[in-house]
């Protein structure tokens, strides 16, 4: 097992060859055109922006994911979703989604936290140059949950969520994957196994068939 370190050339390491816990390198940067190398190949940066000087680089080999056709609207949720009373929406507010992302209660000041200032950035340019999303769940014209992730092709790389009022997040995730299904997508990436993912659909797959299905078109 080892962790490689990266140069100013673009290239991934085979994952097989990296630490029990996913991490595979380090080093590099968060530029658009390694980003989108990264995930189409199972990578994604995840690090303690206050502790690293440098990305690390996670392609877990087992890997926790939602198909978009499994996903688990529990009896409470649908009752929500019913009354109509938080409305969902896509890319209207990206910025303010990875903010919130950041921010919500308090994230941001914890020990570890990984989202900052680099991250936001780097994500912002993915979405301007179309290669990142946002769902927004607005409370009339307040922001109060959302998620936002990296979307090539038919797989969509979830990064963060966030909730101010309960639920939100969850009902984000039941949008984005009603309107992937609709669209044609085929996986969402939840990087990491929560009891909230679980108990939404998340399932584990091996990286051999998540690498086959996020490769397909």
């Amino acid at each position: 097992m080892a962790v490689y370190q990266l140069d100013k050339d673009l290239w991934f390491p085979d994952p097989h060859l990296g630490e029990d816990d996913g991490l595979v390198a380090v080093g590099g940067d968060l530029s658009v055109d390694r980003l989108l190398l990264a995930y189409s190949n199972g990578f994604f940066p995840w690090f303690s922006f206050r502790n690293n000087q440098e990305p690390l680089w996670f392609c877990p080999l087992q890997r926790f994911v939602i198909f978009p056709s499994e996903i688990h609207v529990s009896h409470s949720m649908q009752q929500l979703i019913n009354k109509s009373q938080l409305k969902p929406t896509i890319n209207k507010d990206f910025e303010g989604v990875i903010q919130g992302c950041a921010t919500a209660q308090n994230r941001h000041k914890e020990e570890g936290a990984w989202l900052g200032p680099n991250m936001i950035e780097a994500y912002t340019e993915l979405h301007r140059q179309g290669f990142a999303a946002s769902v927004e769940i607005w409370d009339e014209d307040r922001l109060v949950g959302g998620l936002y992730g990296v979307n090539l092709g038919c797989a969509f790389f979830g990064e963060s969520m966030f909730s101010l009022v309960p639920n939100a997040s969850k009902l984000a995730l039941i949008h984005l994957a009603h309107m992937f299904e609709i669209l044609g997508g085929k996986l969402i990436d939840c990087q990491f196994e929560t009891p909230h993912l679980r108990s939404m659909g998340g399932r584990f797959i091996p990286y051999e068939e998540y690498i086959s299905i996020i490769s397909s078109r």
